[in-house]
């Protein structure tokens, strides 16, 4: 589960925002999100979604001009981000039908 909750935040971040490389995608977790997630753990996720063709990649230059790797929604990342985004607003409804008060 918490593999996959990495995976839909990184995938949200990168949706939201231009080509971008590990740093900036952790710092913008940080904010958005408020999630620790290490470096490490950033690093591997998007390996992984690379390797599912979720994500693509690109060599450039950071903006303190270090060669960096810079990452971007594939079409199939975008569609799989729809459907977890669908599927998280169906568990919300449903806890939050739980956890109202019996009337």
């Amino acid at each position: 589960m918490l593999g996959e909750l990495e995976q839909l935040v990184i995938l949200g971040v990168l949706h939201a925002g231009r080509d971008a490389y590990g740093v900036p995608v952790h710092d913008e977790i940080q904010r958005r999100a408020n999630r620790e997630l290490t470096l490490g753990t950033i690093y591997k996720t998007l390996s992984r979604l690379e390797d599912k063709g979720l994500i693509a990649s690109e060599w450039g230059l950071s903006e303190n001009k270090q060669r960096a790797k810079f990452y971007r929604l594939t079409a199939a990342g975008k569609k799989q981000l729809s459907a977890e985004q669908s599927k998280w607003k169906l568990l919300v409804k449903a806890i939050a039908g739980v956890m109202k008060p019996a009337s």
